[in-house]
């Protein structure tokens, strides 16, 4: 896929946009003036494949809590910040490595000039995050039936503010709660500005439903080429931002390191309990960090076939398995010797892909 071209940004050593990699974020959801509970929650999404993480920062408390947090985090920390300029600059003082912020929403000009003159002189980004309630009325009323384009409206007059300052160092997301609109206002964003985007979509719901959400406007997003730096917003443990970020990019071929494992939907002809068997591959390869493919399949008849594009599978009869690799076949093994066979199948693709 064509990647679009955005300019590069450099969040605490993580650089967002140009030519790097797309970064997955997440947003603790631990009272943020608790730095306990906080730093051990970052760590777990740092452990989860996290690379950037915010922080929410409602009061001068928080500030406090942020100087501890930002020592301890292995990770960059971004401040939340909603119209109060002050905690901002504090929180710049702190040490964070981007603040979050529109800067429409701070108050006058000297305000947003006192801010933009505290991240550039600590070499801190600053992204405007759009949402769609967040959009200014006289936006809603110019545009009544096109909240896509009220959105993207809204980001470059935030723009604007900073780019009047002399600051570029800037990030941009402008996130709805459904996917059309979503995918629209980035798609308008993108034609506007070089400004690496942030995708997302907002406040998406629960694990289930959020998770689809995520998947088709963040996916569909990159698919187009939109977009250098995600997070998937869910009502759920955050680490489980991490891991469907991840797989999006996985997914849309963005990220190859980890093996893929395909099963096939099973129909009348599968004789085995095929999930159970996935699922225990899945957990025998978890610790292989090649992007191997391995097809999981139902029968002997259309397994091979159906498996072609794997590196390596399995089409399992009532008994036993046929293994193939590239589409070829090799052998017969008793059912209970699938799951080791195959990672040692693994193992061995791994090594000769090191060699």
């Amino acid at each position: 896929m064509n990647r679009r071209t955005s300019r590069q940004i450099t969040v605490g050593g993580v650089k967002i946009g140009g030519d790097a990699p797309i970064t997955v974020q997440s947003m603790t959801n631990t009272d943020t003036r608790d730095a306990a509970a906080t730093i051990a929650q970052i760590k777990r999404l740092s452990d989860a494949g996290c690379e950037i993480v915010r922080c929410a920062v409602p009061d001068m408390d928080a500030v406090r809590a942020i100087h501890e947090i930002k020592a301890a985090s292995p990770i960059p920390v971004v401040a939340d910040i909603h119209f109060n300029y002050r905690l901002a600059i504090e929180c710049v003082a702190a040490g964070v490595d981007k603040i979050r912020i529109n800067p429409g929403n701070i108050g006058g000009r000297d305000r947003v000039r006192a801010v933009v003159a505290a991240c550039r002189g600590a070499g801190v980004p600053i992204r405007i995050g759009v949402n769609s309630g967040s959009v200014e009325k006289d936006l809603h009323e110019q545009f009544p039936h096109d909240l896509p384009r009220a959105m993207a409206e809204s980001a470059m007059r935030h723009v604007r503010l900073l780019e009047a300052e002399d600051f570029t160092d800037i990030a941009v997301s402008l996130k709805a709660s459904d996917v059309p609109n979503t995918i629209a206002a980035y798609q308008d964003m993108a034609q506007r500005c070089d400004y690496p985007l942030h995708v997302g979509v907002t406040h998406a719901g629960t694990l289930r439903m959020g998770s689809i959400k995520g998947a088709a406007g963040i996916g569909g997003l990159l698919a187009m080429g939109i977009g250098d730096t995600l997070r998937v917003s869910l009502a759920a443990d955050p680490v489980e931002e991490v891991k469907l970020g991840l797989s999006i990019l996985r997914a849309v071929g963005l990220r190859r390191d980890c093996p893929e494992v395909v099963a096939c939907p099973t129909c009348g002809r599968c004789q085995v309990d095929l999930l159970p068997l996935a699922e225990a591959v899945e957990e025998a390869v978890a610790d292989i960090h090649s992007p191997i493919k391995i097809a999981v399949m139902g029968c002997a008849v259309n397994g091979p076939g159906e498996g072609r594009e794997a590196d390596i599978g399995v089409a399992c009869g009532k008994n036993d398995g046929l293994l193939f690799k590239n589409g070829e076949i090799l052998h017969k093994v008793p059912f209970e010797e699938i799951v080791p066979a195959l990672l040692s199948m693994a193992r061995e693709w791994e090594k000769e892909r090191m060699t």
